[in-house]
């Protein structure tokens, strides 16, 4: 079975599910400390606009260095999700499939959450279905101590579920926990993760590549899912 782990992020970019879909399961990283810096898609991402990117930040109560994703609360005092779908709505509107998505959107956005994560998590959810990826959502806090930290904490959650495999992203913050050795010496095969964003169409002149996710349902509806696997014939998973 092969096992991917990734921190929940908000209104993902389209690698982050390619990870869920060469996944036979995807384990939430919901236990784990949220970043105090501002440079994370844990609670942010961005759209397109006619003078280029424009971030969508979901504001936060509590930033500390011992708060977790679970315990992330949201600010509700900022109007934050209004300005969030108008945003949408004014970059978005005139794209082929706007109005295929954007109520449903609209009726997560808006709901109250206790935490950023059950947000995340309900806009992953849909954005699976979306997708048409049928990879089975588990949340690390379900399978995992809140005491284990770092690889531990990795090999407790493979090991709790009977993975033969371990999907991990390619870049330096997966590098620096990652023990090839390791893995070897459990018998679990580690494979990385080099997801390239190939070209698709888009508004407001150039393409700009990883965006959110919300960028490529707005162009391309229902064919979303062959452009982010379109390459797949090709071999992108660097296997150790």
């Amino acid at each position: 079975m092969i096992v991917s782990i990734h921190q929940p992020n908000y209104l993902p970019w389209l690698g982050f599910f390619d990870k869920i879909k060469r996944s036979d399961l995807f384990v939430i990283f919901d236990d784990v400390q949220f970043p105090r810096g501002k440079k994370h898609f844990g609670h942010r991402n961005q759209i397109k606009t006619p003078n280029g990117t424009k971030w969508l930040s979901v504001p936060i109560k509590n930033k500390s260095d011992m708060v977790s994703f679970n315990d992330t609360i949201i600010n509700y005092d900022i109007d934050w999700h209004h300005e969030h779908l108008r945003l949408m709505e004014l970059n978005y509107k005139d794209t082929p499939y706007f109005n295929d998505y954007y109520q449903d959107l609209e009726t997560i956005i808006k709901r109250e959450y206790k935490s950023l994560t059950e947000l995340s998590t309900d806009l992953i959810r849909y954005f699976m279905t979306k997708l048409n990826i049928r990879t089975t959502i588990a949340r690390s806090s379900e399978l995992s101590s809140q005491y284990e930290k770092g690889s531990d904490k990795i090999f407790s959650i493979l090991e709790n579920v009977n993975a033969t495999d371990y999907l991990t992203g390619s870049g330096p913050g997966s590098q620096r926990y990652i023990d090839e050795e390791e893995f070897k010496k459990r018998e679990i095969n580690l494979h990385w993760q080099n997801y390239e964003c190939k070209e698709y169409n888009q508004l407001f002149g150039d393409f700009i590549p990883y965006l959110s996710v919300v960028d490529l349902l707005f162009n391309h509806g229902e064919k979303a899912g062959e452009v982010i696997w379109m390459w797949w014939q090709s071999e992108l998973i660097q296997t150790t």
